[in-house]
């Protein structure tokens, strides 16, 4: 064979079968093993054949590349090959006629082979095969890939790298997975171009759906932009496999904002494809004890992310915070998420502090659009929730109810939205199960308890547990409030402020329950709600303070709390103070040897607000 510059060596491309391979043509291909009697060669995964000993040119090693020409194709399918040793030639690839597959068609294709194009998005190493999933445009499939027991199939192909797989649909436990037969890492250039195509798709099926709000309001409709994006990227995270970590105040407002988006997100999963189980380990609710995120949550956050990519080859995941997230205090560990390269959102109606957004790829708050914290995190939670999946709507409508009645808003939406609610949910019956949502987390602690808060949201198709539940959670909870309150109001101090405001103060740590039910913030929130029925009409202000915390609730003085916390800290040298809330409810922290320092300053502050 001439070693001319008109030389064509052939390569065969991964989804290529002995259909097109031709006599008397040159191929690129690499040498698998070897036999007394020559060099097995691979043109591609599914085709090989054999260069005689007499026609092998030069000494090789497994693995390297090698040009063969093709001396006969066999009646059996094995193909005699030479080597040949062109020093110029061109190349050309060769790509099978057959039309590659949609993953949300394979179903029609039980039996058949097929060619899918699509990122992987998801490697996980059995006992036996290799599990890879893959994403294109139209969904999620699993294809499995058989080595030997336990062994890496297709080292090559890593997370992220589009590819061209060929195999058998089988349905596996009513399952559809593909059997591998072969798989090729794409060209930069062919690569390039399927990515371009599944973006350009994804993009497309993760646009929200345009809905009407569930009731009538100006501040959700300003802020309508925000939360189509926020919905859009959770819809495109799910669509491309990628986990979702969802963190939330451990509250009623809190829990009903994230319950909200788990029940979008995890029927939306269903529905996309892959593992029976995939809800359980691409959505993780879990509670921040704090109303922001602590270094102990994104610690907590990230070891789990880490360990899931290494042993089970998942993405890195996004991270959504919900009614916290907004603040200076949640810096930290915002800080920590850049360098991990974790996307991180945010719903929620604590007063914002502007340095945050540079963490951020969304930001939903009232207050960038003139609100405030009366249009609660379960209220935003759930109208983005429909938006992720409007076929939850049902389900969920009757959510910010629940949470405008336990965060106490006082916004006209409240009533509106007790509209939704009615007539299957009373308000008694919404402010019932914000209080047992209270309860049991503060027993569930860092738990998310899933099922169980499902119960009490009555989503869990169990109508009648559901109420007698709610009615045992709730008796307990009365019960426990009651006998805190009576021990704590004969502890409680007061005098009159300068700007005319009553100032109550109660020790909670001397004069409560320790570790049990009400908590602290919740004791003061219940003494104070107490002092506000026997001064109607006058502005009070309570302060709950323990060694080295103090939680402040208001009724009629214009505080700032975070404005507050901020002050302090630049003003009480070695007080170490921080903290936040909303502008009349939150809470503040600092060294227990500077607590009479911080509360006498924190006085002399509300004293000086407007009535």
């Amino acid at each position: 064979m001439g070693d001319t510059e008109d030389t064509i060596v052939y390569r065969l491309g991964a989804n290529c079968s002995l259909d097109e391979v031709e006599e008397g043509k040159t191929y690129l291909g690499r040498v698998q093993g070897f036999a007394p009697f020559g060099v097995f060669v691979q043109l591609n995964d599914r085709v090989k054949g054999l260069v005689h000993k007499s026609n092998v040119k030069v000494q090789h090693s497994e693995r390297d590349p090698i040009i063969v020409h093709v001396l006969q194709i066999r009646s059996n399918g094995n193909i005699d090959l030479e080597e040949v040793t062109p020093t110029v030639y061109q190349t050309e690839n060769v790509t099978r006629t057959t039309t590659t597959v949609q993953i949300a068609d394979i179903g029609k294709k039980i039996g058949r082979t097929v060619l899918i194009e699509g990122e992987i998005a998801q490697i996980k190493q059995t006992s036996g095969p290799t599990i890879f999933t893959l994403v294109d445009a139209s969904g999620t499939a699993n294809a499995a890939a058989f080595v030997e027991a336990g062994v890496r199939a297709y080292p090559e192909a890593e997370l992220g790298d589009i590819v061209a797989l060929t195999g058998e649909v089988m349905q596996r436990n009513n399952q559809l997975q593909i059997e591998v037969s072969s798989m090729t890492v794409m060209e930069p250039e062919d690569a390039a171009r399927v990515r371009e195509r599944i973006d350009a798709a994804l993009d497309e099926r993760a646009e929200p759906p345009d809905l009407p709000f569930l009731v009538e309001s100006e501040v959700l409709e300003a802020l309508r932009p925000q939360m189509r994006k926020v919905a859009k990227e959770i819809r495109k995270a799910v669509l491309t496999a990628r986990p979702i970590i969802l963190r939330h105040h451990a509250d009623a407002d809190g829990i009903c904002a994230a319950v909200a988006v788990e029940q979008a997100v995890t029927a939306l999963i269903r529905e996309s494809g892959g593992d029976f189980d995939a809800e359980f380990f691409l959505f993780k609710r879990s509670p921040s004890k704090a109303p922001f995120y602590e270094i102990e949550d994104i610690t907590r956050d990230l070891d789990f992310a880490l360990k899931d990519n290494v042993r089970y080859g998942q993405k890195m995941p996004m991270i959504l915070l919900m009614d916290n997230g907004s603040t200076e205090e949640d810096m930290p560990s915002l800080k920590v998420t850049r360098i991990f390269g974790l996307p991180v959102m945010v719903v929620d109606h604590h007063h914002p502090d502007e340095i945050v957004d540079d963490y951020l790829i969304g930001h939903v708050n009232p207050y960038h659009v003139g609100g405030d914290y009366g249009i609660t995190a379960g209220m935003l939670g759930t109208e983005v929730a429909r938006m992720v999946n409007p076929a939850v709507e049902n389900q969920i409508r009757h959510l910010p109810a629940i949470a405008g009645l336990g965060d106490r808003s006082e916004a006209p939406e409240r009533a509106r939205y007790l509209a939704v609610a009615a007539p299957e949910y009373s308000e008694d019956d919404c402010r019932d199960i914000a209080l047992a949502l209270d309860y049991e987390q503060f027993w569930l602690r860092f738990s998310d308890g899933r099922e169980i808060v499902k119960d009490i949201l009555n989503l869990s198709g169990e109508p009648e547990r559901h109420e007698r539940f709610v009615h045992l959670l709730v008796e307990e909870a009365n019960r426990a409030i009651e006998e805190q309150v009576e021990t704590n109001m004969p502890h409680v101090e007061s005098r009159m402020l300068p700007n005319g405001a009553h100032l109550f103060m109660l020790d909670v740590e001397l004069f409560a329950h320790r570790f049990t039910f009400p908590p602290p913030g919740k004791t003061s929130g219940e003494v104070h709600d107490r002092l506000v029925r026997q001064h109607p009409g006058e502005p009070v202000v309570t302060i709950g303070f323990g060694p080295d915390f103090a939680v402040l609730r208001s009724r009629g003085v214009m505080m700032n709390i975070p404005q507050m916390v901020r002050e302090l800290r630049s003003e009480i040298v070695g007080g170490g103070v921080n903290g936040g809330g909303h502008l009349v409810v939150g809470s503040i922290k600092f060294v227990e040897g500077m607590r009479d320092v911080v509360i006498d300053n924190l006085i002399k502050k509300i004293g000086e607000a407007p009535i």
